[in-house]
């Protein structure tokens, strides 16, 4: 990634478990970078396009989104839609980071834009894993400037 320390990851899991396996696992896949989670598509929405309770944050939009599908409020096909449609927001790179395995949702969310859909394994030791290796595998994505 682009200056692993600066990028903010921006983790939209309204699973409070799913989240903190998460989190745990990027860290030991040597993710360092600070993340902010929320917890459904409408507070993810707001965060990034500084609208509604986020509208007075000055805090820079995070650099890479790790989106859920299924959220409440707003699903997550419908905030990668918003995101991807918005000139502020659509260069942001989003990795979808769901149980979903359909291969409909998948083409979806690559026709909407989504840079990387990740299936979360059911299974602990494999979701473990799993996560531990897309920690790895941001580590070395490079990121573009949302300039």
């Amino acid at each position: 990634m682009r200056d692993n320390e600066q990028v903010k990851i921006l983790l939209v899991e309204d699973d409070a478990g799913h989240a903190r396996l998460i989190e745990k696992n990027l860290r030991r896949g040597g993710i360092n970078n600070e993340i902010r989670h929320l917890v459904n598509g409408r507070e993810a929405v707001d965060f990034l396009l500084k609208q509604g309770s986020f509208a007075s944050d000055h805090d820079p939009a995070p650099l890479l989104v790790l989106l859920d599908i299924n959220l409440p409020e707003l699903d997550g096909c419908q905030v990668l839609q918003r995101i991807k449609a918005d000139e502020r927001t659509r260069k942001i790179p989003v990795v979808m980071l769901t149980t979903t395995d359909n291969p409909e949702e998948i083409n979806r969310c690559y026709q909407l834009g989504c840079n990387v859909y990740v299936t979360k394994p059911v299974e602990y030791d494999a979701f473990c894993e799993a996560i531990r290796t897309l920690g790895l595998f941001l580590s070395i994505v490079k990121i573009p400037d949302l300039d």
